[in-house]
């Protein structure tokens, strides 16, 4: 019998939080396998059996588990059925059914995703109970039975129950952050917008031909980061730390990118923006957003950012006041594009319109600093020829 222990994850880090099993109670697992998935207050990771056997495990899904201690037992000299069907960890009947489309941003469980077609379902209606969001059975019934009303996480009509929950320790560290953003810094926004017509109309104009040469799609988040990138090497302070009588100056823009996922923010960071074309940009939004859906980001995927992007647009978001990423001294938010009349040479236009929000930390940036940075990035965007060499082509040409 062996036992396999919380690793060491960091300096500062004494204990975690087991997300889940992914293996069951005395299955047979072979070596090096996935048997866990543990959280710490900074990323998601994963625990693989040091040898075969059948495992034993020490602990529940939720459990807080300190560094060291015992997280399961693998009988090693235990034989390997012979015929061993595979067991999945948490499953119900509603697993055997057929899996039924729904769209794409809806997550139900097949019996679910199967009545919500069959009775076509509003599932904006529908207050989902399970897992990371998803809909249950039980959820959609609920739905069918009391059109109109609302039900809280499956509980009856009229309920006055309170659900107490631990807060993970991913939700801890993200509330602490922000708190000592907000009590630590001179943290204050200002606000410009942005014609998002040009950026548009290379998207449509190229998706395809992008998408077939690089294997990716083009998005709005690789123009940003450029424009950015270009901006921090011109506005050097936003690109700064203060570090205790010290100015931190960065020569790079390493490029903090929000994530949301069930489990709270994240903050991966692509490196060295100022140096990848737009594909590997976009490339690397993939990935990383990929590992955060999946919970593998690792601790070096979150460190090291020198300025955060947040896009709060994908949500709705009109227009906020997003918090500053610590140590880091600015942030910029992008919000929803929405058609709005704007006054062109003296004619009205409908144009598409995007509010920009930059929060920045007066202490070390000051308002020419913010404004002029913000003014710069919105040039680049409305005028993304401007993003080849942070010139105009004619201007460049002629050595204006």
């Amino acid at each position: 019998m062996i036992s396999i222990k919380v690793p060491t994850v960091g300096e500062s880090i004494t204990e975690v939080t087991l997300l889940k099993w992914t293996k069951a109670e005395g299955a047979w697992v072979d070596r090096d396998e996935v048997i866990a998935e543990l959280e710490s207050e900074k990323a998601t990771f994963e625990v693989n059996a040091e040898q075969a056997g059948i495992l034993f495990r020490k602990a529940k899904e939720g459990d807080s588990i300190l560094i060291g201690d015992t997280l399961a037992d693998i009988d090693e000299s235990a034989p390997k059925p012979a015929a061993e069907e595979s067991v999945k960890v948490n499953t119900t009947a509603e697993s055997e059914a057929p899996v039924t489309a729904v769209p794409n941003n809806v997550k139900a469980t097949p019996v679910a995703a199967a009545i919500i077609a069959d009775k076509n379902i509003d599932t904006t209606q529908i207050k989902a109970s399970g897992y990371a969001g998803k809909i249950t059975k039980v959820d959609v019934l609920d739905a069918l039975n009391n059109p109109g009303k609302i039900q809280f996480a499956g509980q009856e009509l009229f309920s006055r129950n309170v659900r107490p929950e631990k807060m993970s320790n991913l939700r801890k560290t993200i509330s602490r952050r922000l708190v000592e953003a907000k009590n630590t810094t001179a943290m204050l926004t200002t606000f410009n917008e942005v014609d998002m017509t040009a950026i548009m109309q290379i998207r449509k104009d190229f998706k395809d031909k992008f998408k077939e040469a690089h294997g990716v799609n083009l998005g709005f988040m690789s123009f940003f980061a450029k424009a950015c990138a270009i901006a921090l090497s011109e506005w050097p302070t936003v690109n700064a730390f203060i570090d205790g009588d010290q100015l931190l100056y960065h020569d790079y823009a390493d490029i903090s990118i929000a994530v949301s996922t069930p489990r709270g923010l994240t903050v991966p960071v692509i490196r060295n923006v100022e140096s990848l074309s737009m594909a590997e940009i976009e490339k690397s939004v993939v990935v990383l957003a990929g590992k955060a859906r999946d919970s593998k980001l690792t601790t070096e995927d979150l460190t090291g950012g020198t300025f955060t992007i947040t896009n709060g647009g994908v949500f709705g978001s009109l227009m906020s006041t997003p918090i500053i990423n610590i140590p880091q001294s600015a942030i910029l938010g992008m919000h929803k594009i929405q058609d709005r009349p704007m006054a062109v040479n003296g004619e009205v236009k409908i144009l598409p319109m995007m509010y920009l929000a930059l929060s920045y930390d007066h202490r070390i940036i000051d308002g020419r600093e913010s404004v002029g940075f913000l003014v710069r990035v919105k040039a680049l965007l409305e005028n993304p020829s401007l993003l080849l060499i942070g010139k105009d082509p004619v201007a460049s040409l002629l050595e204006l």
